[in-house]
């Protein structure tokens, strides 16, 4: 059977450390179709880098701003049922985006379940085991880093 290659789409792994704790949180939101927890994502818009499409979504979806990193943490595939019942394959390039704010008022707000997660809670609730691993991965990074070069 004939598969086209899979279509892109880039994301936004979003992620704060509490404060007092020192915990390391991700923001897991749901999916507008399937009200499973996933994390801001979309497709490539024309004029911007992978990484800043990453932080676009992960405003227009959650209303989150902060910095991104260029680089990205790792890719996952998932299939994507669109409106019509099609389903496309999508490969998505994630980005750690380290949270700065939250607004108020955004694009998608009251759309979706927004929840901060611990990186082991996010992993049981994320679908897609590529993306668990990139979660838990992230989660390894962070731990072993000091604490005073996280928030770099």
């Amino acid at each position: 059977m004939f598969r086209r290659p899979p279509r892109q789409q880039y994301a936004a792994l979003c992620y704060r450390v509490k404060k007092k704790t020192g915990e390391l949180e991700v923001l897991l939101l749901t999916s507008r179709d399937t009200g499973r927890w996933v994390i801001p994502k979309g497709w490539p818009m024309p004029g911007k880098l992978s990484h800043e499409v990453a932080a676009r979504e992960a405003y227009e979806e959650a209303g989150v701003h902060g910095t991104v990193e260029t680089e990205p943490l790792g890719a996952f595939n998932y299939d994507k049922v669109l409106k019509d019942g099609i389903q496309v394959a999508c490969r998505v390039q994630v980005y750690a985006l380290e949270v700065s704010n939250l607004a108020k008022n955004f694009k998608e707000k009251g759309e979706r379940s927004i929840e901060w997660a611990s990186c082991d809670e996010a992993a049981k609730r994320v679908r897609e085991p590529e993306l668990r691993d990139i979660i838990l991965a992230f989660q390894q990074r962070m731990t072993a880093m000091p604490a005073t070069a996280q928030s770099k």
